[in-house]
């Protein structure tokens, strides 16, 4: 695992070296490489599976254990084992779907002259390392366990092909075994990209007329494209900044600004978590950035740690649409919609979103003792200058965007690159150790990310061919008939709080974006506005408890119990409703940067 892991890490930073000098070439030196962009989209691939392999190895992958845990705990070990059994089969269908992809691909050519093949092989082999890491986890356990886990997923298994067999004009439709193997995926507990993964080959496995090859060529497809280089690369971004003392530095300055005023730490916490969602891209590197520093002063002042954890998890919600947030990207990406436009449409909507926020930290918080949570305070202007290094890099990633000088994958290059220096010659706090321990995490944070959308890009096709998306638009433009286009905005908005909450943020933007959005612009609706108000939406659902995913992270990364934080963070909760309801009925709010930028 460890040799894959420095294998991913070096495709990452092989894939920044050729994006950061395909750029220096075309805008400096006036001679593109033809070949840069396949290449880079080459190496994401390797990036995705390989890096998805080793967080499987370390059991990393994000699912949902709230209703596993409600089983008897007899039954709860051989449910978690059922999960790995699950994960296996799904690599082992990946792994020999990918064998066919890759022969049918030997013939022939990308646009560049490249052989089709370059995709294909990572996939395959980063399959096979999932087969081995899967199987590794399902055999560590008890004999019993591990032989009654796997004797149940047989006897399932064969009961549903023996009724399909034997039953044909009963038999169970491609349609309903996706939706079977979603629910009773989620139910178990198995991480919400072998969900998906799983329900869509069980539809591929159903369907006679689709050949299996098209299932990885499916999954590959999903994240085939140079836009979605630009999640990684902000990851990565963030994960930099946050090791090479930046992160430190800003927070250790916002505590001395607002540190004695009241409800100055909920105060901090908003300001910081606006600051690295603008750098990091990544919901949970942003929590893991912000709550890594900001929860020991919390203990150490002596402060409610589950009160800041609930600012902190809402305070994720408000940064869901600061550029250059992952989830903003892949909905401008599934969905068509300027990615450049989304940035600036989300920036006055999370003004608006963290000025309420603000007033609820100042009403219930009370002032701390800036001493105690420090501890050891650095300088004064040296700490001013590691804050400014951070200004600067978020400056320089804003001014990037919106000029159109550059795409958001070609600054976050510059991003990293930004943040390689800062760390060895500003700060001298990033070794080479730790510099390859930050690649090593941003591979595999990036594998986990891409590989949840990757597997959804199988799912939407899937409901391409049973043609969900023609019975969906038919049901809301009626629906949007009788209530008119804010009926249909508050519908949307509530489908993704309920999808957001069950899914991770990226699957339920990609099966839902591209289906909502065509509806909101033949009704009238600003794409801009829409995606904005979706991503926001999605947000709210991925915190919101009992059952959102982002809430259990922000609990685990924190040290805090879900329970226990839950409480605290309903009157912030509710502000953030309140504040959503504005923004989907007053559009403006999302709509005047777009416009004065003239997009």
């Amino acid at each position: 695992m460890r040799l894959v892991e420095y294998l991913s890490a070096a495709v990452l930073a092989a894939d920044v070296l050729v994006v950061f000098i395909s750029v220096i070439y075309r805008y400096f030196l006036h001679d593109p490489f033809d070949w840069a962009e396949e290449v880079a989209e080459a190496l994401m691939i390797v990036l995705v599976f390989f890096g998805a392999a080793t967080v499987l190895g370390r059991s990393g992958h994000i699912g949902i254990d709230l209703f596993r845990g409600m089983l008897p705990r007899r039954w709860q070990a051989v449910a978690t084992h059922a999960t790995h059994w699950i994960i296996a089969g799904v690599s082992v269908c990946l792994c020999v779907s990918s064998f066919e992809l890759l022969l049918d691909s030997y013939e022939q050519m990308t646009p560049s002259g490249l052989p089709g093949w370059i995709n294909t092989y990572p996939m395959l082999l980063g399959s096979a390392f999932m087969t081995i890491f899967a199987l590794v986890n399902a055999l560590a356990g008890t004999r019993r366990v591990v032989l009654e886990s796997l004797g149940w997923c047989v006897a399932v298994a064969a009961a549903v092909l023996a009724w399909n067999i034997f039953l044909p004009d009963m038999a169970i439709p491609p349609g309903a075994l996706l939706a079977l193997g979603f629910v009773a995926g989620l139910l178990l507990g198995v991480p919400i990209g072998f969900v998906l993964a799983f329900c869509s080959l069980l539809f591929f496995l159903a369907n006679p007329s689709l050949p299996m090859l098209v299932y990885s060529q499916q999954v590959m497809a999903g994240v085939d494209n140079f836009v979605l280089l630009a999640i990684p690369f902000f990851v990565l971004a963030g994960l930099l900044m946050e090791s090479n003392g930046m992160s430190s530095r800003l927070i250790e300055l916002l505590l001395r600004m607002f540190g004695r005023v009241r409800g100055g730490l909920g105060l901090i916490i908003i300001t910081a978590t606006a600051f690295f969602s603008g750098v990091s891209g990544s919901k949970l590197a942003d929590i893991a950035a912000v709550g890594g520093v900001v929860m020991p002063a919390v203990r150490q002042s002596r402060q409610d740690p589950d009160e800041a954890a609930a600012l902190l998890a809402c305070s994720a919600v408000m940064a869901e649409t600061i550029p250059p947030c992952v989830n903003m990207i892949i909905m401008g990406f599934v969905a068509n919609i300027s990615i450049a436009g989304l940035f600036l449409a989300g920036l006055v909507p999370a003004l608006v979103l963290a000025v309420s926020l603000a007033v609820m930290a100042v009403i219930f918080g009370r002032k701390i003792n800036v001493h105690d949570a420090l501890g050891k305070r650095r300088a004064l202007l040296p700490l001013l200058g590691g804050a400014l290094v951070a200004f600067i890099m978020i400056m320089m990633i804003g001014k990037g965007v919106t000029s159109g000088i550059a795409t958001s994958t070609e600054v976050s290059a510059f991003a990293v690159v930004y943040a390689l220096l800062a760390g060895s010659l500003a700060f001298r706090e990033m070794s080479l150790r730790a510099t390859v321990d930050v690649f090593v995490r941003g591979a595999s944070m990036a594998g986990g990310i891409l590989f949840i959308v990757a597997a959804a890009s199988s799912v939407s096709f899937a409901l391409t061919i049973e043609q969900i998306p023609a019975m969906l638009s038919g049901t809301m433009l009626a629906f949007a008939h009788h209530y008119g286009p804010n009926g249909f905005l508050l519908l949307s908005v509530l489908l993704m709080v309920v999808f957001g909450s069950v899914l991770e943020g990226a699957p339920a933007l990609i099966i839902f974006g591209p289906l909502l959005t065509p509806l909101a612009t033949q009704l009238g609706i600003n794409p801009l506005h829409f995606g904005t108000v979706i991503v926001l939406a999605m947000g709210f659902g991925l915190f919101l408890p009992p059952v959102g995913l982002g809430l259990f992270a922000t609990c685990a990364i924190t040290g805090t119990e879900v329970g226990r934080v839950a409480r605290p963070m309903l009157k912030y909760l509710a502000v953030l409703a309140a504040a959503l309801v504005l923004l989907i009925f007053v559009p403006s709010f999302s709509e005047w940067l777009p416009r004065h930028f003239g997009m």
